[in-house]
């Protein structure tokens, strides 16, 4: 896939800006024996200047022009600092940046919106995809193709002149591939499952800079690790994924008072365990700051919304939702049939990129007063905002995405995903994580009897490098697939190429047996 835009490749000097595919370092370039941001050319001049000839996409360096804007993401707290960027346009792109990187040593990270980043780089190299952005719907084999810089809310627009859906998640903006390597739980996650269940087809260049088409036919064992575990194993340029057949759905939100948070949660869990899995659901607790940046209606004031998406019948889901409107007063109720196009609307995530830490817990299950004790530490009292989000799981997201399909997304079991997210300062970030992670850390203890592990893609900020980054990494999969995975990717990238995921999981631990990694099905 390549995009339609060419480079100039003209020369100039450092710093000039954004002709970086011009950009030629010379004999007095700094040496040291590897790339880092404060000496980019890093003893390797001749190769970084032929590198830069090679590739059609821009390259920046420290203090070039563009630099700043290229290596910025949604997430503002955290940025890479690489010592190059190659802005690819296309896998040749890809290739030729993960070649440069390999032969030096320089680890390599991938950004394309940056919503999820959680481990930055400091030097090495950074591939930013976001020009690999073309879709592409076949409606009558009812597929997409989509590059490794597309977004959901693309995908839904595509999809929709076709009567067709993706399994996206909540927000549009959000890219395709780091999601769906995730595992990707979306608006239909009860209904269809993960997102990377629908996965037909990946390409990606690993790192020996080979580009490869993998399918669960060509190459079960790599094309399973990439689903749900994918970070980590090379640098995914394209994406095959099914649609499926919905163009409308009933849903919205009902959202109460503070004075009703108790009595909505309780409700709220009593009614999961007797839904269809045509419901998809969620419910967040949300105390807003009273500032004046915020409209009046949500100033200052503590919030239970129940996130509500069903692909049956408007009747049937007016029917379902009687317990809970059961509870009153309501301040909105929301609810409606829409386009799937509008699906978006059910969460209204924020669009505007922000600095903020996350973390979460899948649950085996939850009480009502372990959530009592989790709303008191969020709510308005708390040090720090925090937003909690406990996603309804079960139905179709507990079965693998297909017959004989050995694929790595974790804790297909649990009932729940307890997410927490606190907003961070935007001018020092740094002032506030602390105080954030040790909320947080408070919050999820409330929920430990019943933590089976962590979701990879709900893990934000510098969730993914704390001092015990070893173990969130293993809470990521149950410990036998973290063993094969870990296998496959000494393996696949035996430098470690690829390392910034907490996903990218250290080796087994020396004397630990490491699983087979052979194809054989769940």
């Amino acid at each position: 896939m390549e995009s339609n835009h060419h480079n100039d490749r003209t020369t100039g000097d450092h710093g000039t800006g954004g002709h970086r595919s011009g950009h030629h370092p010379t004999h007095d370039d700094p040496t040291p024996e590897n790339l880092t941001p404060d000496n980019p050319a890093g003893g390797y001049p001749e190769a970084l200047a032929a590198f830069v000839r090679r590739v059609r996409g821009p390259v920046f360096l420290p203090g070039d022009d563009g630099y700043d804007a290229e290596r910025s993401g949604f997430q503002t707290a955290y940025r890479h600092r690489p010592a190059v960027i190659v802005g690819a346009e296309g896998a040749d792109d890809v290739a030729a940046a993960v070649d440069f990187a390999a032969g030096r040593g320089l680890p390599v990270a991938v950004q394309a919106t940056g919503h999820g980043l959680s481990v930055a780089t400091d030097g090495g190299l950074l591939i930013s995809t976001r020009r690999m952005a073309a879709v592409r719907v076949d409606p009558v084999a009812g597929t997409a193709r989509v590059g490794a810089g597309a977004v959901w809310g693309q995908v839904v627009e595509a999809a929709a002149r076709y009567g067709l859906a993706p399994l996206n998640g909540s927000a549009p903006g959000v890219g395709v591939v780091g999601y769906t390597l995730g595992g990707g739980v979306g608006v239909l996650a009860r209904t269809f499952g993960f997102a990377a269940d629908q996965v037909r087809a990946v390409e990606l260049v690993t790192a020996d800079a080979r580009r490869r088409r993998v399918t669960a036919d060509s190459d079960p064992e790599l094309f399973g690790a990439l689903l749900g575990g994918g970070h980590g194993f090379g640098v995914v340029t394209e994406m095959e994924f099914g649609l499926l057949p919905v163009a409308r759905l009933y849903g919205g939100r009902l959202v109460f008072g503070a004075d009703l948070v108790e009595d909505a949660l309780a409700a709220y869990v009593r009614w999961t365990e007797t839904l269809p899995d045509e419901l998809t659901s969620s419910v967040a607790l949300i105390a807003y700051p009273d500032i004046p940046q915020l409209p009046a209606a949500l100033r200052g004031r503590h919030l239970v919304q129940i996130r509500i998406a069903y692909t049956g019948s408007v009747a049937e889901g007016e029917r379902l939702v009687a317990p809970l409107r059961a509870v009153r007063p309501r301040v909105s109720d929301e609810l409606r049939e829409m386009p799937y196009a509008e699906s978006h609307t059910i969460h209204q995530d924020p669009s505007d990129p922000h600095a903020y830490l996350g973390d979460n817990a899948l649950l085996s299950g939850v009480d009502a007063a372990a959530l009592r004790r989790v709303a008191a530490l969020t709510g308005p009292a708390a040090p720090v905002m925090c937003v909690v989000q406990l996603n309804h799981l079960g139905g179709a997201l507990t079965a693998a995405g297909g017959a004989g399909r050995r694929d790595a997304v974790g804790h297909r079991a649990a009932r729940f995903a307890l997410r927490l997210l606190s907003p961070l300062d935007a001018a020092d970030p740094a002032a506030d994580e602390e105080t954030a992670r040790a909320l947080h850390a408070e919050a999820l203890a409330a929920v430990a009897p019943w933590t089976v592990g962590r979701s990879v893609n709900f893990l934000f900020g510098g969730s993914g490098e704390p001092t015990d980054a070893a173990a969130v990494a293993r809470g990521v999969h149950e410990a036998d697939t973290h063993r094969r995975l870990a296998a496959l990717r000494a393996a696949h990238d035996p430098a470690g190429l690829f390392r910034f995921h907490p996903s990218a999981l250290p080796g087994p631990r020396a004397g630990e047996p490491v699983a087979a990694a052979g194809p054989a099905g769940r």
